[in-house]
């Protein structure tokens, strides 16, 4: 009997041609990883059958077996040992201990939060442990629970990040999985995977947007569909805001109603631990039934038995400035696009706070349309990985899929006088390669510094310094000669490369921007709010350092050619000049850019004639001992 040899639509026939390439979703509270079989992209399940993940970590003292617990039995022992049993890293990814404290993160966590070698690190009986090190464990479990459905290797994965991850937080999600055995071929932004899942690539054109409330984070991405590519208009979120949030809502809501003087942040590790456990299991259970209902909530807080009825009022009241926090991001997003809500095609709900009713009406509300739900909001992300993971290992060659997403802060470098010259404007599509030419600011200077910044405000002190780096071996020319191309490339992860090369001599310098710390979206926002805010003022500040800078440069040119040709002025000339020169050194310590630049035109003027004198005994100097024919 003939065995028939069956392959999936646009695959190869033969198995062993075919790479297996997972999309993973690295979530706040819980993870998933997907893969593309036989045609469609569906969730792994493990041995148990269950396809989500717990992100829940527990580290056990030395000598014990097994030394750590991950996922379903980590988080069933968070109540128990809350102090090990590590939660929401993702929260922590590329941040440092005082970006977190300032913050207020560090209150929302029941395990200790230390200072580490380039960022926050948790300490458990096992040692101090770095986000990494603990989201690779997360990511291990799912490559392996990949590996033993297809009975393979893994070739390669696409993760996915918030799209308001910096690249600090994009390096470090990159580094987890490296240190989990996987191979990273992309890393997408939530939004932008979600919408590939809903197939809106295969949809009408038009601009979508994505709301994804997730435990930890939100995240609301504007895009444009056409004929297929998807390109991002502007993006925006909140890296400290999500479900986990609503919890605490909720609880602190109910403590306050019994009197009680504390929030739930300021209790006991392990009572704090079960009552924002039954807040979850209260909101999740109001988000199940109809909005009428009413659901028991009851917790022990110091010896103290708290019953309470709660109903779907009491909670949208108790929650009621978290869900008006996502609704201002969504309109400060649709503003960066230049669009008002009636022009969005449709909406996305994705992450599984978004079966909160409460956010599903604030949605419709805003949009005048109610959402598209029809996949399941925990699962939309990592399908979405999924397809574009088969794209991008070469299994279905005739997808055309084109992702064009954002940066979300300018890039640019520090100019003389502290001023930032913007080289990457934020929501520039990636990858991208933008490059800008500078000279030197002084004579016979043979090397540059160049520092990298992160923002919108016109000086480097408003901004985030993100990498410095040195450019030398540089030829001796004059102040203005030397033609250096100063090049920002940004990949497709949205990770950050710098290089300079100095034009007539090929000398060149790169840097591989990996900043040691991220950005919160707290800080993202306030710095665009500031940059909108303080627009006039910035431009005033700009004004008077380059009216300062300008000053310096004339005053140092005017100098030098005193010192290379006095000769051609008269006593009372010359001492003419070096009065402007003066006048213009007085003034430019002032605050007053005007002044500032009166002086140096004074300057200009006055050196104008001595500017000629040079000019012709420079000419003359050429010609001298040649004659018409050779020339």
């Amino acid at each position: 009997m003939a065995l028939l040899q069956i392959s999936e639509p646009g695959q190869s026939p033969d198995p062993h041609q075919r790479r297996i390439a997972i999309g993973i979703d690295l979530g706040t509270t819980h993870s998933l990883v997907a893969a593309v079989r036989h045609g469609s992209p569906e969730c792994l399940p493990d041995a148990q059958g269950r396809v989500i993940l717990p992100s829940v970590v527990r580290y056990l003292p030395p000598g014990a077996r097994p030394s750590r617990q991950i996922g379903h039995e980590a988080l069933a022992a968070q109540v128990d040992d809350p102090l090990n049993t590590i939660s929401s890293v993702k929260r922590l990814m590329g941040r440092k201990r005082e970006d977190l404290d300032a913050q207020g993160v560090l209150d929302k966590l029941p395990y200790q939060v230390v200072d580490g070698p380039g960022m926050a690190a948790v300490r458990t009986v096992a040692g101090d442990k770095s986000p990494v090190e603990v989201s690779a464990e997360i990511l291990a479990v799912l490559r392996q629970r990949a590996e033993d459905t297809f009975d393979s290797e893994v070739y390669g994965a696409v993760i996915t990040v918030p799209a308001y991850f910096d690249d600090a937080q994009r390096q470090a999600t990159k580094d987890a999985a490296q240190m989990a055995g996987l191979n990273v071929l992309r890393l997408i932004n939530e939004p932008t995977a979600a919408a590939i899942a809903y197939g809106l690539d295969q949809a009408a054109e038009g601009v979508y947007a994505v709301y994804d409330l997730g435990g930890g984070t939100f995240d609301v991405s504007i895009l444009r569909l056409t004929r297929g590519v998807f390109e991002v208009l502007a993006t925006g979120g909140d890296s400290a805001l999500g479900g986990d949030d609503y919890d605490r809502a909720l609880a602190d809501a109910l403590l306050a109603r019994a009197g009680w003087p504390v929030q739930a942040a300021e209790l006991p590790a392990t009572q704090r631990a079960a009552v924002l456990a039954e807040a979850r299991r209260v909101k999740e259970a109001l988000s199940a039934q109809p909005e009428e209902g009413a659901v028991p909530f009851e917790a022990e807080v110091q010896g103290r038995l708290l019953k309470w009825s709660v109903s779907g009022a009491d909670f949208a009241a108790a929650t009621a400035a978290l869900t008006d926090r996502t609704v201002a991001v969504v309109r400060r997003v649709l503003r960066d696009a230049r669009l008002q809500p009636a022009d969005v095609k449709g909406v996305v709900l994705v992450g599984g706070s978004t079966r909160m009713p409460v956010v599903r009406r604030a949605v419709e509300a805003l949009f005048g349309q109610p959402p598209l739900v029809n996949l399941n909001p925990d699962e939309v992300v990592a399908l979405g990985a999924a397809i574009q993971a088969n794209q991008l290992a070469g299994n279905n060659p005739e997808g055309d899929l084109l992702l064009l997403d954002v940066i979300p802060l300018s890039l640019g470098i520090e100019t003389m006088g502290g001023l930032v010259e913007r080289i990457v404007p934020r929501n520039t599509t990636i990858p991208t390669a933008m490059a800008q030419d500078f000279t030197t600011f002084k004579d016979g200077q043979t090397a540059l510094a160049l520092h990298v910044v992160q923002g919108e405000r016109d000086l480097v002190a408003d901004c985030r310094s993100l990498a410095r780096f040195e450019l030398r071996g540089i030829p001796p020319m004059a102040a203005g000669a030397a033609r250096i191309r100063v090049t920002f490339t940004v990949d497709a992860d949205g990770l950050l490369t710098v290089s300079a090369r100095e034009q007539t001599t090929g000398v060149e310098a790169r840097i591989d921007v990996k900043p040691s710390y991220g950005l919160s979206d707290e800080q993202i926002a306030a710095m665009l709010q500031d940059s909108f805010a303080t627009a006039a003022q910035d431009m005033q500040a700009r004004a008077l350092v380059e009216a300062r800078v300008e000053a310096e440069r004339m005053a140092d040119a005017t100098r030098a050619a005193l010192q290379a040709d006095g000769d051609l002025l008269s006593p009372d000339e010359r001492a003419d000049i070096e009065g402007l020169i003066e006048a213009v050194l007085h003034t430019q310590g002032s605050e007053d850019a005007a002044a500032i630049e009166a002086a140096t035109q004074a300057l200009a003027k006055g050196a104008e004639e001595f500017a000629a004198r040079r000019m012709n005994r420079s000419i003359a100097r050429a010609l001298a001992g040649h004659n018409i024919d050779e020339l």
